[in-house]
């Protein structure tokens, strides 16, 4: 990143002039704002960062937003972290998950004192939501004297990469309204959307303006980071959240909260910039930066294609296109004998699935039952990250280990 190394290292400004000229000028402008940035800022963000994100938003989904509502962090993970330690104060504070999720939520939440509340999605109706879900598991919630407070989405999904419709989507904003619910929405995945005609990305604080003054009371607040997308920045740990019609009391607290750790890394901070204001048409950088973009975009997308056909011509797995995110999350029978044989090893047996083929390919996916899923089924989640010259040999070596897996159980 050319503005990230001039930032670090100013004298380059003056010393060298192999950078475009959009480059070494959007430099100064964040050096002029930051100072140095091995200082602290801003402990909801440097002030032009937010102001920076308040445009991409507005851009986005054609509604205002306030920089003042916008809260830099260490990563989306640590501004979820956040939010849920100032919504659970008591044991039977519970927060609505999708099942499967990210485990970063039943973690947060248990470590946070409440009480996970999980509602399933459907895998008949590619990682689909439904209101009669949301109702049962609100139900089994309040049957159990667990006092509701917020419900969780991740969309795009991780693990299951499906992309919400524009109708689920009010439907959750109904149920929240109807329910008196915080609405948190994971949407770290936004720029990974493979097919936009059919499955477009809107965010959450889009479809609730959208539904006008009668949903005003619907508190949002929605994640976003550099860690996904297009250019996985995740170990600069840049992160923010907006917060939506949420009291002014609130961001106070969420304020001193966040003062507690000083500021978010700077760094971080500056590749949210650079995230949500890229190069324009017109600027040096544009061409070559539309180009990388692509690539990587319509590389990712090829091997999101060619990874779910190889799992659907395996023996025994059925896998759901990925809409969105950067995972499949394909359903495995497993023959009676492994599941019996994970027993006797004192694993769940898609663990024990995951397992094997770890030992004997050095592949590594992740066991379902780390996610959540339906109790009987068996799921794996794999990435479509390796490099696309590797693809061919990391399906051959899948499926090679499969067949004689299945084989050797049955």
């Amino acid at each position: 990143m050319n503005v990230a190394s001039l930032i670090e290292y100013p004298e380059l400004l003056n010393s060298y002039d192999g950078f475009p000229k959009d480059v070494v000028q959007r430099a100064k402008e964040l050096l002029a704002e930051i100072g140095s940035i091995g200082a602290y800022t801003h402990s909801q963000g440097i002030p032009i960062v937010r102001k920076r994100i308040a445009q991409f938003i507005n851009g986005r989904d054609g509604f205002p937003a306030d920089p003042d509502s916008i809260f830099c962090t260490a990563g989306a993970s640590e501004g979820v972290k956040r939010v849920l330690d100032l919504l659970i104060s008591k044991e039977s504070d519970g927060i609505m998950i999708p099942i499967p999720q990210y485990p970063l939520y039943t973690a947060s939440i248990t470590l946070c004192g409440g009480r996970a509340v999980p509602y399933y999605l459907d895998e008949s109706s590619n990682w689909d939501l439904t209101e009669r879900e949301l109702e049962k598991s609100l139900k089994n919630a309040l049957e159990q004297n667990t006092d509701v407070k917020a419900l969780c989405i991740i969309n795009p999904g991780n693990p299951t990469g499906q992309c919400l419709s524009e109708s689920t989507m009010k439907s959750i904003v109904k149920f929240c309204r109807d329910n008196k619910l915080v609405l948190l929405a994971d949407e770290v995945y936004q720029a990974n959307i493979y097919r936009p005609s059919e499955y477009p990305f809107h965010s959450f604080k889009k479809i609730l303006k959208s539904m006008g003054a009668a949903y005003e009371s619907v508190q949002l607040i929605s994640f976003h980071s550099i860690s996904k997308g297009l250019i996985g920045e995740c170990g600069r740990r840049g992160g923010y959240f907006e917060c939506a019609n949420v009291n002014q009391d609130v961001k106070d607290l969420l304020y001193k909260m966040a003062s507690v750790s000083l500021c978010p890394p700077a760094q971080g901070q500056v590749a949210l910039e650079l995230m949500v204001n890229p190069p324009k048409p017109g600027d040096a950088s544009f061409e070559l930066f539309q180009k990388e973009q692509s690539d990587i975009y319509e590389s990712l997308k090829r091997r999101s294609q060619k990874l779910q056909g190889a799992f659907n011509e395996m023996e025994g797995v059925c896998c759901n296109p990925a809409f969105g995110a950067m995972y499949l999350f394909p359903k495995i029978t497993l023959p009676e004998t492994a599941i019996q044989k994970a027993k006797e090893l004192n694993y769940p047996p898609d663990e024990f699935y995951c397992l094997e083929l770890l030992e004997n390919t050095g592949v590594s996916f992740v066991p379902g039952s780390g996610f959540g899923q339906q109790p009987g089924t068996f799921h794996f989640r794999s990435t479509f990250l390796p490099p696309e010259e590797t693809m061919d040999t990391f399906i051959k070596n899948i499926k090679e280990f499969h067949v004689e897996f299945m084989a050797k159980y049955k």
